[in-house]
């Protein structure tokens, strides 16, 4: 990566965010200002009461809803959400949820090139990204195309107050994945990695806040953080780390959160030793002395699963996945649950 005095190229993408407590009440708001006129709500089951009180405020903008969605957004999925947006003649997306109901709203996005605003409610990220995703019997297929991109993004701490300590860690675990990837891939700049480091610091603090006493400040730090590592992610790519996870998830089916919290640390003991500065950078955020052992630690002390084994995957499935990206060594690692001891040289 360049250092500053070096020159860099960073691209940075649009978007309106808000941040703070009883933001979901400016959602309807927010909606005329994308002067959409005919909603279509998308929401997930655990997000129907948020959804109820943004369908109230729609008013007459509201055109229709789909409750429930499926994770890594089939594509029988997709094709019905397309299907219900032109039979209700939506010219604006809702979404309300985690990474899968704003993958199904992206899915839509992707033919339609309507207008999103994301209202998430766990930590993840993707709402900030242009990237969308899309599972079929062949696999998972992922790609990057800015109409998939959210205008408006709403992040309000009091949607997350209740989520459950699992769904909170493996969400944070996710984001993580977003921030320390966006250091070493080939688009990483020093304005990605700033945003990268304090994105970690925001979700690593924030994380053992809500562990030690949970409260709203803390899910505001987290949501703080998911913004950061969403927009990190944005500018500077993906590399071996995502392209592992999504293959995982596509072809096994394993969790898409809990399948990035047991890689992470593996990856980043291989790929942190070629960006000194930033893996420097990033223990300070998460007050380690190596970064990968202290990835692995943070997951552990949540309580989320340390290795593929434990999500379900078999010793040849996570060797067959190893070939095919040439590490092996690192796919073994994962599915045994290996605490990183120090990074490779």
């Amino acid at each position: 990566m360049p250092e500053p005095a070096d020159g860099f190229v960073h691209t940075s993408l649009p978007g309106r965010v808000l941040l703070g407590a009883g933001t979901l009440d400016r959602v309807a708001e927010e909606a005329g200002l994308l002067e959409v006129r005919r909603v279509l709500l998308i929401a997930t089951r655990s997000a129907r009461d948020a959804a109820d009180v943004v369908e109230i405020g729609l008013k007459d903008r509201f055109a229709g809803r789909i409750d429930g969605v499926t994770q890594h957004v089939p594509t029988d999925v997709a094709e019905s959400a397309r299907d219900k947006a032109r039979q209700v003649e939506a010219d604006g997306l809702i979404a309300i949820g985690g990474g899968s109901a704003i993958g199904l709203a992206k899915a839509v996005a992707l033919t339609t090139g309507v207008p999103i605003l994301a209202v998430p409610t766990t930590y993840a990220g993707s709402e900030m990204t242009p990237v969308w995703g899309e599972t079929s019997a062949d696999g998972k297929t992922t790609g990057t195309d800015l109409r998939v991109l959210p205008k408006t993004v709403v992040y309000d701490p009091v949607l997350t107050e209740h989520l459950p300590m699992k769904v909170t860690a493996a969400s944070v675990a996710n984001a993580l994945a977003h921030c320390v990837e966006a250091v070493w891939t080939p688009k990483a700049d020093p304005i990605t990695e700033t945003t990268a480091v304090e994105g970690a610091r925001a979700l690593a603090a924030g994380v053992r806040q809500v562990l030690e006493q949970p409260s709203l400040e803390a899910r505001s730090n987290l949501m703080y953080g998911a913004c950061l590592a969403g927009s990190a992610f944005a500018s500077a790519g993906s590399d071996l780390h995502h392209k592992i996870c999504h293959h995982l998830g596509g072809t096994y089916n394993l969790p898409h959160a809990e399948t990035h919290a047991v890689v992470l640390p593996q990856v980043t003991r291989v790929k942190s030793t070629a960006v000194p500065r930033a893996k420097a950078r990033l223990e300070h955020a998460l007050q380690t002395a190596d970064l990968a052992a202290g990835l692995y630690d943070l997951v552990a002390s949540t309580g989320l699963p340390t290795s593929l084994r434990e999500l379900g995957l078999t010793e040849d499935q996570a060797r067959a996945a190893g070939r095919v990206f040439d590490a092996e060594d690192i796919l073994i690692r994962a599915w045994a649950g290996t605490r990183p001891e120090g990074a490779t040289r």
